[in-house]
């Protein structure tokens, strides 16, 4: 049974007996609701997490977890747990198919093949241990906000008020929907099949093959199922695919059909566990904030499932997006900090779009097979050999490359970047400092000690261990809560700490 007045459960009993709202009601349960749920209860903010569905989902759907998804997992103490899960092999990152092998960084965590339905079932293990459970079977059909708050009401003739509200509700968010808000883009023009499957014969030597016709296939690792045996996210294009609606059923034959188109006999199907047409649709929302209501994950963007970047991109809302919440609901905020929602992340999703964009053109989708396409393809994989080029399209791709504006900063080569998990001496790592939600200040010498001080109920002042080489070498940096970069010397250390985390004690 709920307890009263604790994250995750219903509305508290004011003292005049009025239910008090709770700070935040996530709609949506995916990776995107339930990573934000996780960060508000890391802020000390209480969290209702809904979702329309009566039970999670089974199906995979995204199968990879990029650098900087597994570096902010890592910053919450959540990434070796959910490695434990099972077999997660690394996966080699691509651009557009052409493979980006890691340029070697002690500092850069190599791709891992989790699929969705891992994450979601760790991630909901992980808040019901926090004592946060998912309500399940809960459809939205209304909202209305004021001044002070949401009003949100269900199917079931339920009503919930929260100060905030959170959609993390997928593509055809409900959410956006009563809103009202702008979707613009472009309409899926395409469609093509995804699949999970258990291959039989021989593996294909290459992550993407073209046949005869403008037909072609790739495969990606999916790790294995619960006998060990290796699954495969599988992607089929081409004339017979592309112009079947949506809505058109998978069946074991169209994914034979086409193995055998592109592949030949050497390899065939052994199990199809999950099937269903994609379409190449790429749309953003005009504004990821509408008052006291937010839009996160495909509920702001979708587009085609390149490099898993839909759902890494909504995982990184929901890092972005949490802190500032967390700061918010227990009047810590200051004024403007809910703006940088948008101001951040907008431009981090359009950065996405274009990617993918300029990827589907490359793999030729609709399987035109242009003697023009044909040609910059292999121009591009050439230039992809080249280590900084290389770097370059695996940090596009992986969320690495994305670097927030820090007003009143002066340029230094970290800020507005994650920070790296870096070596503070004694054994000791920055990523684990982290854990704690709050602010991290490095100061080795202890020079800004005085002037963070104020701040100290909302930013750790950390310094290096003592006599350690490693350590000394640290240059002083605040931290954000979300692991970014917000500040170097010479800027002033004082202005940086208002700007992000309110006024002093």
């Amino acid at each position: 049974m709920d307890t009263p007045g604790t994250p995750g459960t219903p509305n508290a009993q004011d003292a005049e007996g009025t239910p008090a709202p709770i700070d935040v009601l996530v709609v949506g349960a995916g990776p995107t609701g339930m990573t934000l749920a996780n960060e508000l209860l890391t802020a000390g903010a209480s969290a209702v997490l809904v979702d329309k569905l009566a039970r999670r989902s089974e199906l995979s759907r995204a199968g990879g977890v990029q650098s900087r998804t597994l570096e902010a997992f890592d910053q919450r103490g959540l990434l070796e747990p959910l490695l434990a899960t099972g077999d997660h092999p690394t996966a080699t990152s691509h651009f557009a198919g052409i493979p980006l092998p890691d340029v070697p960084d002690r500092h850069r965590l190599p791709w891992r093949s989790v699929p969705q339905v891992t994450i979601e079932g760790f991630l909901e293990r992980h808040l019901s241990a926090r004592g946060l459970r998912v309500r399940r079977d809960r459809a939205l059909v209304g909202l209305a906000q004021d001044d002070d708050g949401v009003t949100a009401a269900f199917a079931d003739g339920a009503t919930l008020r929260a100060r905030y509200l959170v959609a993390a509700d997928g593509a055809h968010s409900t959410v956006r929907s009563l809103l009202g808000a702008a979707f613009p883009g472009e309409p899926g023009t395409l469609t093509i099949v995804a699949a999970d499957v258990r291959l039989g014969g021989d593996e294909p030597a290459a992550s993407h093959t073209w046949a005869e016709g403008g037909h072609w296939a790739a495969l990606f690792p999916l790790g294995t199922d619960t006998e060990g045996r290796p699954l495969r996210r599988l992607v089929l294009g081409g004339p017979e695919q592309s112009l079947l609606p949506r809505e058109t059923p998978v069946t074991e034959d169209d994914v034979r059909r086409g193995l055998h188109t592109v592949f030949g006999a050497r390899t065939h199907l052994v199990e199809l566990r999950y099937a269903r047409r994609i379409t190449n649709a790429s749309r953003q929302a005009e504004q990821y904030r509408h008052g006291r209501v937010f839009l996160a994950g495909d509920a702001a963007h979708v587009h085609l499932p390149l490099g898993a970047q839909g759902m890494n991109t909504g995982i990184q809302d929901a890092f972005n997006l949490g802190w500032k919440l967390g700061a918010a609901v227990r009047g810590r905020a200051p004024a403007g900090l809910l703006d940088t929602y948008h101001a951040e992340r907008h431009p981090a999703g359009a950065a996405v779009l274009r990617n993918v964009r300029a990827q589907s053109l490359l793999m030729d989708w609709a399987g035109t097979r242009d003697p023009g396409v044909v040609a910059t393809r292999a121009i591009f994989t050439d230039l992809a050999q080249l280590p900084d080029v290389r770097r370059h399209l695996a940090d596009l791709m992986s969320g690495m490359a994305t670097r927030y504006p820090m007003p009143g900063t002066e340029l230094h080569p970290l800020i507005g970047l994650p920070v790296p998990d870096l070596d503070l001496g004694a054994g000791g790592r920055l990523h684990p400092l982290l854990r704690s939600g709050r602010g991290i200040l490095l100061d080795a010498d202890g020079r800004y000690a005085k002037a963070a001080a104020p701040w100290s109920d909302r930013v750790d002042h950390v310094a290096p261990a003592e006599g350690s080489h490693r350590g000394a070498d640290v240059e002083p940096v605040l931290v954000r809560p979300d692991g970014y970069v917000c500040w170097a010397p010479p800027a002033a250390l004082e202005p940086t700490l208002t700007h992000w985390f309110g006024q002093p004690h």
